[in-house]
């Protein structure tokens, strides 16, 4: 049985969150059924100064205003087709942020392959952000709600089954210096780490 992970738990800088985050669960209650999935990848976005993230500069916008929230809400983003989930960091006010980017399915794996295809490996339906969130069902109505809460919440999960690596994060060539911040964080090895390019 799932339950939400403490709220203080989100109560740490960005740079600590998001490997805290890796070896936790991400649970999603639907209509269809339950899916869950433990963290293998995320990805820091450290807001004003970071030229990478979305609320750069204090940029605040209607996409970004949740960024600007208490720790602990969800920070859902549509790119291209896709959504993707983000925990948001730091106190009121500081629009920090973490991408969740890859999870190793644990519970409803029939349902998250109903969602994203039959033909595909198991390891290519959730090593992504986007494909992720498609697999869990997740969509842009969860903006603004708490990673506490059910449906959609974080649990405590059994930790890292590995390593943990971390390296510059991914698909943000035009961000100056802030391409080489080594903020992505991810389990050694593991197949639901999505690929580097």
């Amino acid at each position: 049985m799932y339950r939400p992970i403490d709220p203080d738990f989100f109560n740490q800088p960005v740079l600590e969150l998001a490997p805290a985050l890796l070896g936790q669960y991400i649970v999603h209650e639907t209509p269809e059924g339950l899916v869950a999935a433990r963290i293998v990848e995320t990805e820091a976005y450290h807001g004003p100064e970071d030229r990478a993230a979305h609320s750069f500069n204090n940029r605040r916008t209607k996409r970004t205003d949740v960024m600007f929230a208490d720790p602990g809400r969800i920070y859902t983003y549509q790119m291209h087709t896709h959504t993707l989930m983000n925990v948001v960091a730091g106190e009121e006010g500081t629009p920090h942020a973490v991408l969740i980017r890859g999870a190793e399915p644990v519970e409803g794996l029939e349902l998250m392959q109903d969602r994203r295809g039959w033909h595909l490996k198991i390891s290519d339906l959730t090593n992504g952000p986007g494909k992720l969130s498609k697999a869990l069902g997740v969509t842009m109505e969860s903006y603004g709600g708490l990673w506490y809460e059910e449906p959609l919440f974080i649990a405590p999960g059994p930790g890292l089954g590995g390593e943990l690596q971390a390296g510059p994060r991914v698909g943000i060539g035009n961000s100056g210096e802030a391409v080489h911040y080594p903020w992505r964080f991810f389990e050694k090895g593991n197949t639901f780490v999505s690929k580097y390019r």
